[in-house]
């Protein structure tokens, strides 16, 4: 018996990084899954981001499991995109029950003003803003919505320290989700649906491993090396520690997905390894 038997859930940003681990931990609680990403690049980030491929093995993983998993591609800054997913995923698995909006970039490249400013705002606030609009209509009593945050959004001085454009959008879109999800818990409530936040630390994903985040935590250093950039990164946190694993996340994903945790709601729950111990709130 799995904790999350019975259960469909929805999550984006799935092929690969923290939302591959979430849909395999999910499956292997006995949840069957909605796995959306886009599998193309964007402009304005400067890392690779998820293939097709990559989509397909986190099926793979999750069929290795024996669970069910309907994967497609869609943006989450386009809400029809995401509206057609989720109607492919409840032709095949019937209901929705737990929604993961997890798709997250942290771009740097600006081919036109502020670019990126405007692509990380429009992913990582405007989207989980669309995944959970899309979803809603479909979840009834029980039901739970994860959002992922991320310690750059709860330390003061994070929006002015960022740096570039697509730093700054990252770190205010962060911010903004935890107020948001404050806000609509509030009125979820009284349907027995629930909304909360998870702000995970560093995590050990393409996100943090790209040259861009290692010239930001080295800036004494050219062209900083994964090596060079690993012993900047406990510096964030409070344990001697340079990132959390994907899994780690997932292991608390899975806790706010089940009946376990049935009366939290409204929630903004630190995984920071003590990071915001270290530092002051933003709010």
């Amino acid at each position: 018996m799995g904790k999350l038997d019975g259960k469909v859930a929805l999550i984006t940003g799935a092929a690969r990084g923290q939302g591959r681990s979430h849909a395999v931990r999910l499956a292997a609680e006995g949840a069957d899954i909605i796995a959306i990403d886009i599998c193309g690049p964007i402009a304005s980030v400067r890392y690779p981001l998820a293939t097709p491929d990559d989509l397909a093995v986190t099926a793979k993983e999750v069929e290795a499991l024996g669970r069910r998993i309907v994967a497609v591609q869609a943006d989450v800054r386009d809400r029809a995109q995401l509206r057609a997913a989720l109607d492919q995923g409840l032709a095949a698995l019937g209901r929705l029950d737990v929604v993961c909006a997890n798709a997250g970039i942290c771009p740097t490249e600006d081919e036109t003003l502020c670019s990126s400013f405007i692509d990380a705002m429009d992913v990582d606030l405007v989207g989980v803003q669309n995944t959970v609009a899309v979803t809603l209509p479909q979840l009834g009593k029980g039901s739970s919505i994860i959002v992922t945050g991320s310690t750059a959004g709860m330390i003061k001085g994070t929006t002015d320290a960022m740096g570039s454009p697509g730093g700054v959008g990252y770190s205010l879109a962060k911010q903004l989700i935890a107020r948001y999800v404050e806000v609509l818990a509030l009125q979820l409530a009284p349907h027995l649906i629930r909304l909360n936040a998870v702000h995970p630390t560093n995590v050990n994903t393409r996100l943090l491993h790209n040259e861009d985040i290692y010239r930001a935590f080295r800036p004494d250093l050219e062209n900083p090396t994964r090596e060079d950039a690993e012993l900047a990164f406990p510096v964030m946190q409070a344990m001697p520690i340079p990132y959390i694993e994907p899994e780690d996340v997932s292991a608390l994903i899975v806790y706010l997905a089940s009946d376990e945790s049935r009366y939290m709601t409204g929630l903004n729950i630190r995984l920071d390894a003590g990071a915001m111990l270290k530092a002051p709130p933003a709010f």
